[in-house]
C-alpha cells in the first residue's frame, strides 16, 4: 500500500525540480496527482509518463480565474482536492538598492500571493469534507537573512505566516496546514548551468552535511506532511537543509575533514 493510496493530490510547479520530484514520488505512493505548472511541454510529458493517475494542468499561480479553473476541473474529474502542495517558485538575486518596485512584486506574486491562492481555492472544498492537507514550501532563507535575496527572503518569510494564520482557521476543521523550509537543492534553480553533483557540493563545505540537497528529499518531507503519517501536525515547520540553519561549519578546527 502507498502512503497516499486513493488521495487526489495538486503540485503547483509540479513539472521540473522539486515539484516534478514530489509529483513522481506521490504518484508512486498511489496519489491521483495533477501537474500544475506554466511549463506546458514538460507537464503534459511527464503526465503522460507516470501514467493515468496523473493529468496536467496549465496553472499560472498569481491568476485566481486559473486556480478557480483548475480546482473545478480536478473536483469534476477526481471528485475532490485531498492535498495541495504549494511548490511553484521563482528566485532573484539581486541587492535591495537594485530591486524594482516590478522585481520584488513579480517574485512575491508567484512565491507568496500564487500560494495564499492556493489556500484559499482549495480550502473550501476540504473544510466541506472534513479534511485535507496543504504543504506550502517555503526555504532556510524564510527563516534568516541572505544578502542578495530581498524580494525571495521576504516572500517566503511570508509563506512562514500565511502557513501560521491558514493552521489556525483551518485546524479545527480538520486541514492541516505545515510549510517545508529546503536548502539548496539541486535543481535548475540553484544549479541553472547543470554542473555536476560534486562540483555543486564544494560550494556547500559550510553546510553541516557539507553536500546540496536532492529534490527527491524535499519530496519525501511534502510526502510525510501529505499522509496521515502527520496527522497530528499543524502549523508546523520542516526544515530540510542538512543543518544550514544549525550554523556553520568552520573548517581548519580540530577534527574537521583534513585536519
Amino acid at each position: 500500500m502507498g502512503k497516499l493510496d486513493g488521495k487526489v493530490a495538486i503540485i503547483t510547479g509540479g513539472a521540473r525540480g522539486m515539484g516534478e520530484a514530489t509529483s513522481r514520488l506521490f504518484a508512486a505512493q498511489g496519489a491521483k496527482v495533477a501537474i500544475a505548472d506554466v511549463l506546458e511541454e514538460r507537464g503534459q510529458a511527464l503526465a503522460e509518463e507516470l501514467g493515468a493517475d496523473a493529468r496536467y494542468w496549465k496553472l499560472d499561480v498569481t491568476s485566481e480565474d486559473e486556480w478557480a479553473k483548475v480546482v473545478a476541473d480536478v473536483e469534476a474529474v477526481w471528485g475532490r482536492v485531498d492535498v495541495l502542495v504549494n511548490n511553484a517558485g521563482v528566485l532573484l538575486f539581486k541587492s535591495i538598492l537594485e530591486t524594482t518596485k516590478a522585481d520584488y512584486e513579480r517574485v512575491l506574486g508567484v512565491n507568496l500571493v500564487g500560494e495564499f491562492l492556493g489556500v484559499r481555492s482549495v480550502a473550501p472544498g476540504m473544510i466541506a469534507r472534513g479534511r485535507g492537507s496543504i504543504v506550502n514550501i517555503s526555504s532556510v532563507d524564510g527563516m534568516k537573512g541572505a544578502n542578495s535575496l530581498v524580494a525571495y527572503a521576504s516572500s517566503k518569510w511570508g509563506v512562514r505566516g500565511l502557513t501560521k494564520v491558514a493552521a489556525m482557521e483551518l485546524g479545527h476543521k480538520g486541514i492541516r496546514v505545515n510549510s517545508v523550509h529546503p536548502g539548496g537543492v539541486d535543481t535548475v534553480m540553484s544549479n541553472h548551468d547543470n554542473r555536476a553533483r560534486s562540483d555543486v557540493d564544494k560550494a556547500y563545505g559550510e553546510v553541516p552535511m557539507q553536500r546540496i540537497g536532492g529534490p527527491e528529499e524535499v519530496a519525501a518531507a511534502s510526502l510525510f506532511l501529505a499522509s496521515d503519517d502527520s496527522s497530528y501536525m499543524n502549523g508546523a515547520e520542516l526544515v530540510v537543509d542538512g543543518g544550514m540553519t544549525v550554523g556553520t561549519y568552520y573548517h581548519g578546527f580540530p577534527g574537521a575533514p583534513g585536519v
